[in-house]
């Protein structure tokens, strides 16, 4: 895992202080690099939402909010049903073959929370590729890479893992079947679901 991943990963954990400065002397220090190669994933993670400005020239971790996750999965079921409805008649048996295999990566246990989250866009981008749009498919990955940010709540106190990975088994039974209609809805489904759980969620923890 490289200095990216590896602070993606801790920012996931809660390892890393939250709304304060991150310092590069200190992140040095603790994944045992030098500044240069932390500079240069710190810049990279702040292009990708992941950190934003503090001060002059500094990053933080911005605390997550509801309006956020509500955003990401409103404009996820849009443009995930629409790419999908564009890919869905030219997805054959080696792109079931294959999202069905990210299916059993996920199941591992122990799996770190960035890998999850890598791998269930492996799972969704096996089925939408072959629909060759790739401005849609760009902005569709760069809205799944923004919410595994919220990762450590779905798979921590909201439990969702096990009910996403029965839900990702059922899409691939339709598609199987060639029932594009309900595919498409239980695609909606599957995203709007999670994203009102997960919404509710960090409402009711915000007026706590």
């Amino acid at each position: 895992m490289d200095i990216r991943q590896k602070i993606k990963e801790d920012i996931l954990n809660n390892q890393l202080p939250r709304g304060l400065p991150l310092r590069q002397t200190a992140l040095s220090n603790r994944y045992n690099v030098s500044r240069i190669p932390i500079r240069d994933a710190l810049l990279s993670l702040k292009a990708d939402g992941w950190l934003s400005p503090h001060g002059k020239a500094g990053v933080m971790i911005p605390d997550l909010h509801w309006k956020e996750a509500e955003d990401l999965y409103l404009m996820r079921a849009e443009l995930e049903c629409l790419l999908f409805n564009m890919a869905f008649d030219l997805i054959g048996e080696q792109e079931v073959k294959q999202a069905r295999s990210f299916l059993l990566e996920l199941d591992q246990k122990n799996l770190p929370l960035i890998s999850r989250g890598e791998l269930n866009w492996c799972f969704h981008n096996a089925l939408y590729k072959v629909a060759k749009r790739p401005t849609l498919q760009r902005v569709v990955e760069g809205l799944n890479a923004q919410a595994v940010r919220y990762l450590g709540f779905q798979y921590g106190p909201l439990g969702h893992r096990e009910k996403s990975q029965n839900q990702h088994e059922v899409l691939l039974s339709f598609i199987e079947r060639r029932d594009k209609s309900a595919a498409l809805k239980h695609l909606r489904q599957h995203i709007e679901e999670a994203g009102v759980l997960l919404t509710n969620y960090l409402k009711k923890i915000k007026t706590e």
